[in-house]
C-alpha cells in the first residue's frame, strides 16, 4: 500500500485527524530541506509536501514564492531534490508529495520523471497547472508507478465538476478553502463545513483543506470539519526567518509541534 494511503487509513483506525506540512525544497538548501524532513516527521506530521522551486509560481503567495526564489538561487533543481527523497528515506518514512508545476514535469519525459520520483521514494504528486481532463496519460503512469495523483478543488468549483476531479483522485482530495494564491489569513474560511460535505458526497477519499491556516486555533477549527489540515506558508515563513541558524531543523519542527498538537487527540 502507498504511503499515503497507509497512513490515512491508520489515522481512521486511530480516530485521528492528519497534518499535511508545506515547504519550498531547497530553502534555504537541499540540506537544511532534509533536515527539516526529517524534523517534522518526529513534530508528528503525516504528509510532507515538498514544494519544486518553479521560476513562475502562478499559485503561490508572496511567502512561497520567495521561497520557490530562494531554492533556485541555491541550485535546486528537480534531479537533485530526488536525489534528497532519497536522502531523506534513510532517514523517514513519512509520505512524500512533491507540490509542482506540470511544465517541470513535462521538460524531464513525463513516464522518465514518474517513475525517477518513483524509484526516490516519493509517494504522490500534485501537478498544479494540469487539468484533470487533459491528465489521462499522467494518471496511468502515476498508477503504474504506484504514486498517488492529489488534485485540488476550490470554493468556486462546481459541483458537477468535483464529481469528475474527486473521481479521478487518489491519496487525498486537497480542498482550497480560499479563492486567490497561498498565504496565511488572519481567519479561516466560512462556509468549510457545507463545502467539505459536498466534496464527501462524491467520494471516500480523505479531504485535505489548506490555504491560510497559520496557528493552533485555526489548526483546530479547520481540523473539526476535514480529515486533515494543511499548513505551509506559516511553515515558510519560520524557514524565511530563522534559515540562517543552526538550529533551523529543531526551530520549524517546534512551531509545527504546535500546531500538530492542536489537532491530534490525546
Amino acid at each position: 500500500m502507498n504511503r499515503i494511503d497507509q497512513r490515512f487509513a491508520d489515522l481512521r483506525t486511530a480516530g485521528q485527524k492528519g497534518f499535511v506540512a508545506y515547504i519550498g525544497a531547497g530553502d534555504p538548501n537541499l540540506e537544511a530541506t532534509e533536515n527539516i524532513a526529517v524534523a517534522l516527521d518526529a513534530a508528528g506530521v503525516d504528509v510532507l509536501e515538498l514544494g519544486v522551486p518553479f521560476s513562475d509560481p502562478l499559485a503561490d503567495g508572496l511567502v512561497n514564492q520567495l521561497a520557490a526564489q530562494r531554492g533556485l538561487a541555491s541550485g535546486t533543481t528537480p534531479a537533485k531534490l530526488l536525489d534528497s527523497v532519497v536522502n531523506i528515506r534513510k532517514r523517514s518514512q513519512v509520505p512524500i508529495v512533491l507540490y509542482i508545476y506540470y511544465n517541470l514535469i513535462h521538460r524531464h519525459g513525463l513516464a522518465e520523471f514518474i517513475n525517477v520520483a518513483a524509484e526516490a521514494g516519493v509517494d504522490g504528486m500534485l501537478a498544479l497547472d494540469l487539468p484533470p481532463e487533459e491528465a489521462d496519460e499522467y494518471e496511468t503512469l502515476m498508477r503504474d508507478a504506484g504514486l498517488c495523483s492529489i488534485w485540488l478543488v476550490a470554493p468556486t468549483t462546481p459541483e458537477e465538476r468535483i464529481a469528475a476531479i474527486t473521481a479521478r483522485g487518489n491519496g487525498f482530495i486537497y480542498y482550497i478553502s480560499r479563492e486567490g494564491v497561498t498565504g496565511m489569513q488572519q481567519n479561516v474560511a466560512a462556509n468549510m463545513e457545507e463545502a467539505t460535505a459536498v466534496i464527501h458526497k462524491h467520494t471516500k477519499l480523505p479531504i485535505a483543506v489548506g490555504f491560510g491556516i497559520s496557528n493552533p486555533e485555526q489548526a483546530r477549527q479547520v481540523a473539526a470539519c476535514s480529515d486533515a489540515v494543511v499548513v505551509g506558508s506559516a511553515i515558510v515563513n519560520q524557514i524565511a526567518e530563522h534559515g540562517a541558524e543552526t538550529n533551523l531543523a529543531e526551530r520549524v519542527g517546534a512551531f509545527v509541534k504546535t500546531l500538530v498538537d492542536a489537532i491530534k487527540k490525546n
